[in-house]
């Protein structure tokens, strides 16, 4: 089929330039394909035609039933550390790379499709996905764009028309994925681990090509690309963290060198703060936790630098020792992306910090706050979100935010308020001005886990898209308060909230 009336252009640089490094595969077609949501802003960015895609044409290419005349669909391979056991070769086992496009802006983005059956990397599986958990990782990648953080999204949800046999039959569907790449630890892993050096070098230069350029052909390209890997994981997971987002499962196949969120499997997000939270149904052991997350990115970097060690020259003590002072300087430039993350959740100003250089003075408050936060079981978005409030009355004292606590916890979050206040006017902002930018770093709407769960059940049970959609449309709108939308800002009930559990939806 010709893309030209859809605006769908693709290249296939991962196909043709690094043959062998993946198995050339074509999507099994949705027999009845229906279009369950289609992103026309992403759609935009990509530079295709909205209305066309929408139509039977744009259907057909989206379901798999007909590719376009210049694609060259592929199965990637990789590996994978999954809960800290090596699997040497995992590889897309339901997923295929269509091509690439050149979005407006210029920049190079993988299309793929997700669900669209069995590959050569499938190791039994049927290759197929469900109509859940393809809307949820819609809703999520949508909802973390909306929040500012860097993330693989969804173009298409399609339902294929025919059921897919997991606990019970469920209907399938396809996920149509748009990533900066689908460049993952395990990719590097996969070629390591078979001592492959023509390969993995071939790989690694790709990949700087297309996300550091400016290091290509420089003598130590390859230890300063682990260098920028790291520095973007840092940010990432300093972001997830201050949205209270817990991943599940952070295996080195989940984990991208672009510093994109990907694989939305028993993602997340917490309601009351508690460092140990976990969800996801296989993570008994608490490996992916809230908390563990930082540990676990730096864990997954020790493990691309090993990836990485043949490609760093003759001197392999001096290899291990560059690669080694990245990996202990990690937790450094974790705490200073938390910390920045952290102080615009606050109102604060890093020129303005009280304290030493490193800005102790604040992180000791933000400590401070998140204790108080789990000591008393409170909500951690509306605690953040309400610090608005508090920043609007005079005596400091906010009624939103103090009925989040219970009365034994009152006096002791008073105190907190007033040293906070000191610190976030301290050279004499206006209150409104401060209010207003905690408004704009706070959101009120996050995909709380009850209304994910209640929009997945309407879709999957009756085939009612409302909820999903409405959902939908706040969480691309998390800061912007909505009248008669109270319930979509509040946390499930306590006993809705008590041993939820999430699940890969594999």
């Amino acid at each position: 089929m010709s893309a030209a009336l859809l605006g769908l252009a693709l290249d296939n640089s991962y196909a043709t330039e690094l043959v062998g490094l993946h198995a050339p595969w074509n999507p099994t077609p949705a027999p009845k394909p229906q279009l369950m949501a289609l992103n026309a802003e992403l759609a935009g960015e990509l530079g295709l035609n909205i209305g066309a895609l929408a139509g039977a044409d744009g259907l057909a290419v989206l379901s798999g039933q007909a590719l376009p005349s210049d694609a060259s669909p592929v199965a990637q391979a990789y590996a994978g550390h999954q809960f800290g056991q090596f699997s040497p070769q995992l590889g897309d086992g339901r997923a295929l790379l269509l091509g690439e496009v050149v979005d407006t802006l210029g920049h190079r983005r993988d299309i793929a499709f997700k669900g669209s059956g069995r590959t050569p990397f499938s190791r039994g599986g049927d290759g197929k996905a469900a109509l859940g958990p393809v809307l949820r990782e819609y809703l999520m990648g949508e909802a973390m764009q909306a929040l500012g953080i860097p993330t693989t999204r969804a173009l298409a949800a399609v339902a294929t028309g025919e059921q897919v046999q997991r606990e019970r039959p469920l209907p399938g569907a396809l996920l149509v994925r748009v990533a900066s790449s689908h460049l993952r630890v395990g990719t590097f892993q996969f070629f390591a681990s078979r001592q492959d050096l023509e390969k993995l070098t071939r790989l690694a230069d790709y990949a700087i090509a297309r996300h550091d350029p400016a290091l290509a052909g420089q003598a130590d390209r390859y230890l300063r690309f682990f260098q920028a890997v790291a520095a973007r994981q840092a940010s990432l997971i300093g972001q997830w963290m201050g949205v209270g987002f817990i991943h599940g499962v952070m295996n080195t196949d989940n984990m991208t060198i672009s510093g994109e969120t990907i694989d939305y499997g028993p993602c997340a997000f917490m309601d009351g703060y508690d460092p140990g939270t976990v969800f996801s149904s296989i993570d008994h052991n608490g490996r992916y936790a809230y908390a563990n997350q930082p540990l676990i990115a730096r864990w997954n970097l020790a493990r691309l630098a090993e990836a990485l060690l043949p490609l760093m020259g003759d001197d392999s003590d001096l290899a291990v020792a560059q690669v080694t002072q990245v990996i202990d300087a990690f937790p450094g430039m974790y705490q200073s992306q938390s910390l920045s993350v952290m102080r615009r959740k606050l109102g604060l100003s890093a020129s303005e910090s009280q304290g030493d250089e490193q800005g102790i003075s604040d992180a000791t408050l933000v400590e401070d706050f998140l204790a108080l936060l789990q000591a008393h079981g409170v909500d951690f978005t509306l605690a953040f979100r309400h610090l608005a409030d508090a920043a609007e009355v005079d005596n400091g004292q906010a009624p939103a935010l103090m009925a989040l606590f219970a009365a034994e916890g009152r006096e002791a979050m008073l105190a907190w308020l007033q040293r906070w206040l000191s610190r976030a006017t301290q050279s004499g902002r206006p209150r409104g001005e401060l209010a207003q930018a905690l408004r704009a770093a706070n959101p009120l709407y996050i995909p709380r886990n009850h209304l994910v769960e209640e929009a997945l059940e309407a879709a999957t049970e009756q085939g009612d898209l409302a909820p999903f959609e409405r959902l939908l449309d706040l969480l691309k709108n998390p800061f912007e308060e909505r009248a008669g939308m109270d319930r979509f800002a509040q946390p499930a009930a306590a006993e809705q909230q008590l041993g939820y559990r999430t699940f890969c939806g594999t």
